[in-house]
């Protein structure tokens, strides 16, 4: 039998942790409170923002004397000629590969252990070089008959194809990001789900679903909704990062620091009782140990 391989080593020291934030940071503020308890296995060695004049970035590195790497994506692609930071044509994706060598570039003094992304927006490969984890709010273990991840995209998108699809509660998920090839669709959200949260109900507020997929349908692409749905989607995503993000990034970022992970093939195992065991996912409850879902 072949044996598996962990995704992260045993250290005898605490892990070095950058945290790549791009909004509010408060996943990056959760992630540097934690580390900062006692016999935490990981520490934070810096902050990193792809859009230091639109994010929190240097507030939250001041407020925790934290060192902060500004690598504006935006002004990186203004100068190159490119108005838009997509990666719909060779030009562009040639210029995300010339930026992320800079941002690997710019992260090399502080020799990170792995990164973890913290609402950080853009693409980068910079998982092909470091272990990047990467929370998302939505359940990656819902699938299709074909085995296709359902909940997967940016921003809103999980949480209203959940809504829609009148689930009972949605979840958070970590997961080992993977490098992107092209424009990066076939390969968003892919990568081993380390965990996910509790179940969180939809916060509907009395809307009736029949009537949420209506506005759906009738949405214009391009323009940014300001329909019922987005707003259920906005009080649900704000209950999923207190109740989801919140309680299992930080969970999972020390497990992964402790080197509990490891994979043969694509089989995820996690380390119980100093044995590994071949899982689905470990569900990481708010106020109790985690559940291994075994396979």
């Amino acid at each position: 039998m072949t044996t598996p391989k962990r995704l992260f080593p045993k250290l005898d020291r605490q892990a070095r942790v950058i945290v790549l934030m791009s909004g509010s940071g408060s996943n990056a503020e959760v992630l540097i409170r934690a580390s900062r308890m006692e016999n935490s296995p990981f520490n934070i060695c810096a902050l990193v923002t792809d859009r230091p004049e639109r994010c929190r970035a240097r507030e939250i590195a001041s407020m925790y004397h934290l060192p902060l790497v500004e690598c504006d994506i935006f002004d990186f692609y203004r100068k190159n000629g490119e108005s838009s930071i997509r990666l719909d044509t060779p030009r562009r994706r040639e210029l995300r590969n010339l930026w992320n060598a800079e941002l690997e570039k710019a992260i090399e003094p502080f020799s990170p252990d792995f990164g973890a992304l913290a609402g950080f927006i853009p693409l980068t490969n910079l998982a092909a070089k470091l272990p990047l984890l990467n929370v998302h709010p939505g359940d990656l273990t819902a699938t299709d008959e074909s085995g296709r991840r359902l909940y997967t995209g940016l921003h809103h998108l999980p949480v209203e194809m959940a809504i829609l699809d009148g689930v009972s509660g949605l979840r958070s998920s970590v997961i080992l990001a993977q490098p992107y090839s092209g424009d990066g669709n076939s390969d968003m959200d892919s990568g081993p789900i380390l965990g996910v949260s509790a179940p969180i109900a939809p916060k509907l507020d009395g809307a009736i679903i029949s009537r949420l997929k209506k506005l759906y349908e009738i949405r214009i692409p391009g323009v940014t909704p300001t329909d019922r749905l987005r707003e259920v989607a906005d009080a649900s995503l704000e209950e999923l990062k207190y109740h989801g993000d919140h309680v299992i990034f930080p969970k999972v970022v020390a497990d992964f620091s402790l080197g509990k992970y490891a994979v043969c093939g694509d089989q995820l195992y996690y380390e119980i009782d100093g044995k590994f065991e071949a899982v689905e996912t470990i569900e990481y409850p708010e106020n109790d140990a985690p559940k291994p879902r075994l396979i």
